[in-house]
Order: C-alpha cells, then sequence, then structure tokens
C-alpha cells in the first residue's frame, strides 16, 4: 500500500449516529456559527486562519473567567511555585492553542501531508510503515496537546487501518457535522466514548484494526492513578484492551513549533511486561501511559488543555 493509498476511506463504512438528544433552537444557531466559521478558515487559508483565530482567542478566551479560573487552579496544583503572572501567561498560550486547533481544522487535509510539507515533520514515520505493513493492530494514545487531531489524520494519509475514538460533542447537530469532517480527513471508522462504544472497540481489534485515542480527560467511573503527580481517576480501558488483545500501545506526540507548524512523533510501543495479575497490570500500564502524557505536558505546558477538571473536587477547595 502506498501512501497515496488509504485503508480508511471505504464508502461503505457506517458513520455513527449523532448523540441521541432533542433538537434545540440553540442547537441550531450553534451549528450555523459552526459552519460560517467553518467556511471562513477554509477561505482564509491555513496559515492565516490559524494566527487570526489564535490572537483573538488569546486575548478573548481569558475573558471567560468560569473556564480561564479552571485552568489556572489547575496550573496552581501542578505547579505550586508558578506565580499568578506564569499561571495568567500560560492560559493566553492554552486560549491561543485552541483558536488555531479550531481553525486548522478545516485544513487537516493539508496539515496530514507526509511529503514535502513545511508544515509538518515526522519523526518515527518508519514505524508507522512497520505497524501497516504488518496488519497487526495497535492502540495509538495521545493527550490534548498542540494540534491534537493531527495525529490521527496523518494515521489516515499513511493508509493505516484504523478508528479514532472520540467524545460525542453535546450538541447534536454540531456532533454531525464533525463526524462528517473526520470522515473526510480521518476515517469513517469512528466509535463515540462510553456505552455506545464499548462493543465497537473489541470488534475493531479482533477485525485487525487499530485505535487511535485521546486519553487524558477524567473519568469519574476510572481508577485512580498520578497524573502530573497528583492522584487523578482516569480511564483503564487503553491498558485493559492492551492487555487483553495483545495491541501495543503507541504514543502519537505532538508538539506546535510556531504558528500552524508542527512535529509529530511516534514513539516506541510502551514497554511492559505482564504479570499476569489483571487489576495489578491495569493500573502499572495506565500509570506508564499517564507518565508519557505527563513528559509532552511539562515539556510544552502551554500546548495543553487545562480546561478540564483532571483532579478531585476537594484539592481544588484546598487550593482556593
Amino acid at each position: 500500500m502506498t501512501v497515496a493509498q488509504t485503508a480508511n476511506d471505504l464508502e461503505d463504512i457506517p458513520l455513527p449516529e449523532r448523540r441521541d438528544r432533542p433538537v434545540t433552537l440553540l442547537h441550531r444557531l450553534e451549528l450555523a456559527v459552526v459552519a460560517a466559521l467553518d467556511g471562513l478558515f477554509r477561505v482564509l487559508g491555513v496559515g492565516l486562519a490559524s494566527a487570526v483565530a489564535g490572537k483573538f482567542m488569546r486575548y478573548a478566551g481569558p475573558l471567560i473567567r468560569p473556564v480561564s479560573r479552571k485552568a489556572e487552579r489547575n496550573l496552581a496544583l501542578v505547579y505550586p511555585d508558578w506565580t499568578e503572572a506564569q499561571r495568567r501567561k500560560t492560559v493566553k498560550d492554552v486560549w491561543e492553542n485552541v483558536g488555531r486547533t479550531a481553525a486548522e481544522f478545516a485544513h487537516l487535509e493539508t496539515l496530514r501531508e507526509p511529503e514535502n510539507n513545511p508544515r509538518l515533520e515526522i519523526i518515527g514515520k518508519e514505524k508507522l510503515d512497520t505497524i501497516r505493513e504488518s496488519g497487526k493492530p495497535v492502540i495509538f494514545f495521545s493527550g490534548h496537546l498542540a494540534n491534537w487531531e493531527l495525529g490521527a489524520a496523518v494515521l489516515q494519509r499513511l493508509g493505516l487501518k484504523y478508528a479514532f475514538v472520540y467524545r460525542a460533542a453535546n450538541n447534536p447537530l454540531t456532533d454531525e457535522y464533525i463526524i462528517k469532517v473526520r470522515a473526510r480527513s480521518m476515517t469513517r471508522y469512528q466509535i463515540p466514548k462510553g456505552k455506545r462504544g464499548g462493543r465497537a472497540l473489541v470488534d475493531a481489534l479482533k477485525g485487525g484494526r487499530s485505535l487511535a485515542m485521546v486519553v487524558d480527560q477524567k473519568l469519574n467511573s476510572g481508577i485512580s492513578v498520578p497524573f502530573l503527580g497528583i492522584p487523578a481517576m482516569t480511564a483503564p480501558a487503553p491498558a485493559r484492551l492492551s492487555l487483553k488483545y495483545d495491541a501495543p500501545l503507541v504514543q502519537i506526540s505532538i508538539e506546535r513549533l510556531k504558528g500552524a507548524r508542527f512535529k509529530l512523533t511516534v514513539r516506541d510501543p510502551v514497554d511492559f511486561e505482564a504479570t499476569g495479575d489483571a487489576a495489578a497490570d491495569t493500573q502499572a500500564l495506565t500509570l506508564k501511559i499517564n507518565e508519557a502524557l505527563e513528559r509532552d505536558i511539562r515539556a510544552n505546558p502551554g500546548q495543553w488543555l487545562w480546561f478540564h477538571r483532571r483532579w478531585p473536587k476537594e484539592l481544588y477547595t484546598k487550593s482556593g
């Protein structure tokens, strides 16, 4: 299979149903805004669209205090020695990255090109070639860093057979819109997180299809594992699936270099030797996943999405 060929453009793969919620007028208005911005970003081109959206959100985002305050509190937990000025500057960086990522969503088909692309440097491409040619599924994992949509888009362009695991948007119309965009730039094989997609994850692996997962968000029903040095409820599914189906865990690291330019690094499979104790192995392997994500976050804290309440509520109460 050549780079120009892809394993995920098969028209007979049905797209997932949108989120099952009643559609409101607000949902329709939100979709109209999303579609209009998407059209504008396409017209502007990737460089200008990224710059305009990034600069706007750098100044407008911090004014959304309930959201920015969460990020500041998260930073205070992880970096207690930082000054308030350091935290606020990092929050501005985060907002800029979010704005740029939203604008770049319209240009993933351009950004994902692996050859002669001044906007993308790929380290370890040969590892993806080996995985593709082996036909053995792996579990690709990453976090909400830099442009976190880009990794899966590159996998598609390089012809890997995989399923993309996603969190459904709250707005069912926006959810449907995003699913269709991802079908063009990523894969038609998309699996929603939660009960809806549980069986599909297993079916994908059994069918020889890799998984691409973003795994840095809180899961209340998960297991407590240190994340950035603080115990956090973490999804055990990547570790459990890896152990049960002998699917290596491969981290995709993405770093924003400058503007709409990126370095994508394919890491070696996570080194882990199972003991046979399923619970202990899941705990230990999940810790290794969190530690891998932590290295990327600490290297570029302004490129991670600090807006989620990742740690136990009582810690925020203590920190004020």
